[in-house]
């Protein structure tokens, strides 16, 4: 298994020189006094040594021993408990949670950073305390002052953890149809019953008790995704005092057995009238749990900047250190019986390609953090809508992208290896079975690109992707001059007036049959993400050149920067083409086969 280390000085240079780390907290009242570039590094030192010496250690183990249910009992694999009690101890779990419930009052945009760490060296074990952010998140911003108190000082410390329960076997992506009842006690809370199934972390041993954020509806609630409401189910009720009581109504009736994130307990969770309480006002509960859905969709999308991170730093090790053939082009290697695999063409277009999407996605998920600040606490309402639309637009693109992108990378890291590659002990198969899912939980790819196309583009009449390629356009004016920046500016340009061309052509054709929405939106997907890496790409590039023309002792760093920036537009950028193609070719071959005849 590669062992993980994590990139610390890759990191730095999206933080502190792309992204202006400090800069963007001295701006948001919340941080100005209390975030520091100093202190983001200390952080991300501490976390960069546990997740080396702690988790990435465990992730085999937990792909190999998976968890273990007996009876409604969840045992999670060898280690994973005692690494969360180390996980609590160096306050983790309290990073961006509000100081009055024991938070540390940090940004989410560093709890980011950490997060990638965590993914990285071990995904199954990070989604454990993952989980419980999404259900802080939405107890902060719709919960009673009572709900709050009752329940925000634990899962902020880390001694009880959350989950979100919408799936049922019927209702997957289309929530509208959830059976799940809700029905009032005479105490004013309320009888859940029905049963949620792919929950991930909805049981186990590592904390004393399990907060579950459940959808379910109310008698005489509406039809569809008006009438669902939002519930706080604990594990154990909790009494006036603070303290856990009886065992409620829940319980664990399985847990699946999976292609991957084995060390993960991915639950069928049942409640027989157990008590629940209602967040938020009823039947605006899809409302309530799109804060956690958001959250949840960047902390995806990081899974796919991981599995390209992970993969990378297998395939190179190796590439690096196997050796086969002679180079084409003469021996470079000499003393050595054949030449290391790396010199080959082939094998440095999967490194590379892994390596851009590694360095361009931890540009975007990052970028993408940011904007969830200034939204949480921009001091203006127009900086805040302004963030917030272009989060809306983005995250869609993060989430199916990257992951894709990172399933992408998982892959090549198989490839590089060869007949290793498929052989469990290296690690490499791993990353290709838990990354698979990346791209099917918190909406599957297809189901992105129609949030995307559908709703973000075409939804707002095109203003949101104006918002944004207003700012590329920006970008591209500021730099046609530049001679060095030639390359990058001039396909970046072009490309970005495409987009608007190109969504305004099946603007058009839906107008006609909205099912062109359907037939173009994944391709659609796909544009977009690569046009945005080039944009950061085209940003990273010009920082890089303008950092080595004022000089600096890191050459070799900053020169590596542009020489893959170029490799980006030169050999993964011109994919764009082949869907733009594809797109042209308009909804008739999709639909022309009848269901009857697809098989005789």
């Amino acid at each position: 298994m590669p062992q993980y280390k994590a990139p610390l000085r890759e990191m730095q240079f999206v933080l502190h020189e792309l992204l202006n780390a400090e800069e963007h907290y001295a701006k948001l009242p919340a941080f100005q006094e209390t975030v520091s570039r100093e202190l983001v590094d200390q952080y991300l030192e501490a976390a960069a040594d546990f997740c080396e010496n702690e988790l990435s250690p465990l992730n085999q183990v937990g792909d190999r021993e998976g968890c273990t249910w007996n009876d409604g009992v969840v045992t999670t694999p060898t280690g994973f408990k005692e690494a969360y009690k180390k996980y609590i101890e160096l306050g983790f779990p309290s990073l961006s949670a509000e100081e009055q419930y024991g938070g540390q009052a940090l940004p989410n945009s560093l709890g980011i950073t950490i997060s990638e760490m965590v993914g990285t060296a071990n995904w199954s074990w990070g989604m454990y305390p993952g989980l419980s952010h999404g259900a802080v998140r939405t107890l902060e911003h719709h919960g009673s002052q009572e709900q709050k108190d009752t329940y925000l000082p634990k899962l902020v410390s880390g001694e009880w953890t959350g989950t979100m329960c919408l799936t049922e076997s019927h209702a997957g992506s289309d929530l509208g149809i959830i059976r799940t009842k809700a029905e009032p006690n005479a105490d004013g809370s309320f009888a859940i019953s029905g049963e949620k199934i792919f929950i991930s972390a909805g049981e186990h041993d590592m904390a004393d008790n399990i907060i579950h954020i459940v959808l379910a509806r109310l008698p005489g609630a509406p039809k569809g995704t008006k009438g669902i409401s939002l519930f706080i189910v604990p594990k154990f009720n909790v009494n006036a005092d603070g303290s856990m009581g009886e065992r409620n109504a829940v319980r664990c009736g399985s847990i699946e057995h999976k292609m991957g994130i084995h060390g993960n307990a991915t639950c069928v969770i049942n409640f027989d009238k157990a008590q629940g309480f209602l967040i938020g006002p009823e039947n605006r509960g899809l409302n309530c749990m799109f804060t956690f859905m958001n959250t949840a969709r960047i902390g995806t999308a990081v899974q796919g900047l991981a599995a390209s991170e992970a993969s990378f730093q297998g395939a190179l090790a190796y590439a690096k250190d196997r050796l086969a053939m002679r180079s084409l082009s003469g021996v470079k290697a000499p003393e050595k019986e054949a030449d290391p695999i790396i010199v080959h063409p082939a094998v440095r277009n999967m490194l590379l390609t892994q390596k851009a999407y590694a360095e361009s996605g931890r540009a975007l998920v990052y970028l993408l953090a940011q904007y969830a600040d200034v939204v949480e606490h921009g001091t203006t309402e127009e900086e805040r809508k302004s963030a917030d639309n272009m989060l809306s637009l983005l995250t869609p693109i993060a989430k199916a992208f990257l992951t894709e992108t990172g399933s992408e990378s998982a892959k090549h890291g198989v490839q590089v290896f060869g007949g290793h590659g498929f052989i469990s002990e290296h690690g490499m198969e791993q990353i290709v079975r838990d990354t698979r899912i990346a791209c099917l939980y918190e909406g599957t790819t297809e189901i992105q690109a129609l949030d995307l196309l559908g709703r973000k583009v075409l939804g707002t009449q095109g203003a949101m992707l104006k918002d944004f390629t207003k700012i590329i356009h920006k970008f591209a004016e500021a730099n046609k001059d530049n001679a060095a920046m030639k390359e990058f500016v001039e396909p970046l340009a072009a490309l970005n007036k495409e987009w608007g061309d190109l969504t305004m052509q099946i603007g058009m054709r839906a107008m006609q049959n909205p099912d062109e929405v359907g037939a173009a939106a994944v391709d659609y997907l796909y544009f977009s993400g690569y046009v945005t890496l080039a944009y950061l790409w085209a940003r990273m590039a010009l920082l890089a050149q303008e950092t080595l023309a004022a000089g600096t002792t890191e050459v070799d760093f900053y020169n590596a920067k542009v020489t893959t920036a170029r490799f980006y537009f030169k050999k993964i950028l011109p994919r764009v083409r082949s869907h733009v193609d594809v797109i042209a070719g308009g909804v008739e071959p999709l639909l022309a086969l009848d269901a009857e005849h697809f098989a005789f």
